[in-house]
């Protein structure tokens, strides 16, 4: 009895901290990803104190061969968006450890937080021994508010273009060979709904680096934080 008591005690104690630990997985990141990801340890998470959105589900990069990122004007890229590499590109929401085939690749998503405001999209492709150049990534999550809220802006910085979808509408568009800023371009008014949001990017680049960051602003300039992410579709 009392060791049936001791067993029972040990694997609620086991079930608690499994609980705790939510969604992280088994194995462990990369060693080269570490300083720049993580693995989620919550079931949600919360905008930075500067309200950029960490937590997304990333696709391993898509082969995109461009030797200069000059040609990305804003007919290039949203042909090159519109494309469908995939099944569901726009109409279904990925999970974490997910695969797609895009062509001879055959991809995977991946559910991760960034330890950082900019997501690092080449340390993510080489920490995973992916490649790094002439690439096109596609980035989920999803917003979730307690109400809804209006007049807020989509602010987005990113190297190279990228494009990005508040809801399945087209919210901000950064073309050209470009830099990440912080708050490099900004959507038009937009109202954030009541329940779940889903935000969608796509991230091109030739050579050099990959990266992006994003959040929300009020019309004040302040950032929008009384929200929790998460990338799990399940109510």
């Amino acid at each position: 009895m009392k060791r049936d008591f001791l067993k029972t005690g040990l694997t609620l104690c086991l079930v608690a901290t499994m609980g705790m630990q939510g969604y992280a997985r088994k194995k462990d990141l990369p060693a080269e990803m570490l300083p720049y990801f993580s693995l989620p340890t919550t079931e949600t998470a919360v905008p930075d104190g500067d309200g950029f959105i960490r937590r997304w589900l990333l696709l391993e990069p898509i082969d995109k061969p461009n030797r200069t990122n000059t040609v990305f004007t804003d007919s290039y890229i949203r042909e090159a968006f519109a494309t469908e590499y995939f099944p569901g590109q726009f109409t279904e929401l990925p999970e974490d450890g997910d695969k797609v085939r895009v062509g001879k690749q055959k991809l995977t998503w991946h559910g991760l937080d960034s330890n950082l405001f900019n997501v690092k999209l080449f340390r993510f492709a080489s920490g995973l021994e992916k490649q790094v150049y002439g690439v096109l990534f596609w980035a989920v999550t999803i917003v979730e508010c307690e109400e809804d809220i209006e007049n807020v802006r989509m602010s987005v910085g990113s190297n190279s273009a990228s494009m990005w979808w508040l809801n399945g509408e087209e919210a901000v568009i950064l073309s050209g060979d470009r830099r990440m800023v912080k708050d490099d371009c900004m959507s038009k008014r937009l109202t954030l709904k009541k329940g779940k949001n889903i935000i969608r990017g796509a991230i091109i680049n030739g050579p050099g680096m990959s990266d992006f960051c994003l959040r929300f602003v009020d019309e004040e300039g302040n950032p929008v934080k009384n929200i929790t992410v998460d990338y799990r579709s399940e109510e």
